[in-house]
């Protein structure tokens, strides 16, 4: 059988996020992340797909769970519903929460790069489910 090596990375860009993400996803209320497309580029990391396991680590690069992705939707950031803010289960799970927050992040990862914010920009929502611990 052939070794395969599982992704882990941190939520976020700031270790408070960062740090409180990973415990939502532990606690069962964060079920979901949307990066943009335009992020994973610049990243040079793959969009995600259905099946896909990922260790989740706090700021620090500590394991705190796996995590394996159930379903993967390009959407633009002007079609993330309350349902998907919801299933973020950042803040106070409303998508006016989720837009705020998120427009911020996606400006301080996005700058200095090509690509500008907008409601057009491609969203990749991703669902998970935390197969460990669990």
């Amino acid at each position: 059988m052939k070794k395969r090596d599982i992704p882990f990375w941190h939520f976020c860009d700031n270790k408070e996020d960062a740090n409180k993400c990973a415990e939502l996803v532990l606690s069962g209320k964060k079920k979901a992340t949307s990066p943009s497309i335009w992020e994973l580029i610049i990243k040079n990391i793959a969009i995600p797909q259905k099946g896909d396991l990922n260790i989740i680590t706090n700021w620090e690069g500590v394991a705190k769970g796996i995590i394996q992705t159930r379903s993967v939707k390009i959407l633009r950031f002007d079609q993330i519903t309350s349902y998907h803010a919801r299933l973020e289960g950042e803040g106070d799970g409303s998508l006016e929460y989720w837009r705020k927050a998120h427009r911020s992040y996606y400006e301080r990862v996005l700058k200095g790069s090509s690509y500008d914010v907008k409601d057009s920009m491609p969203i990749v929502f991703e669902q998970f489910e935390l197969v460990y611990p669990h």
